[in-house]
């Protein structure tokens, strides 16, 4: 399996590009219509922080498989301005943006699998990983 995608992230344009190469892979590995949307969910999520929030950074989606399981692992990239306390942004309902704070939490609540990493001043490392049922 060789389902393997990075996407250049800077504007509204890459975050779209992003989500259907990602509802695309979801649905080549048999991802339900409903679980294809939470991936693009996932993938518009982590795409808008980097727009809003870094400027410029890259969205990788790749297929996987593990001891007869398959899924998609997401990853979103920046070199921005990292995030000072990740404790605060992964609270449900937070938001510097004035959205409505589903952000980072909701995308863990979609995922099966989500770490984050970042550094002030070197950006922001989130890797996900969604399992097929």
């Amino acid at each position: 399996m060789t389902l393997s995608s990075c996407v250049q992230i800077q504007t509204e344009e890459d975050i779209v590009h992003a989500r259907h190469i990602g509802r695309e892979h979801a649905k080549e590995l048999g991802f339900s219509s409903v679980e294809q949307s939470r991936i693009a969910s996932t993938i518009s999520e982590l795409a808008r922080n980097i727009v809003l929030y870094a400027k410029e950074g890259e969205i990788c989606i790749e297929a996987l498989e593990h001891e007869g399981k398959k899924g998609l692992a997401i990853s979103a990239k920046d070199a921005g301005p990292g995030i000072d306390d990740l404790r605060l942004v992964m609270e449900e309902g937070y938001s510097t943006s004035g959205g409505l704070g589903s952000g980072l939490s909701g995308v863990k609540r979609i995922v099966d699998e989500f770490t984050i990493r970042s550094e002030v001043g070197n950006g922001t490392i989130i890797e996900t990983k969604k399992w097929l049922a």
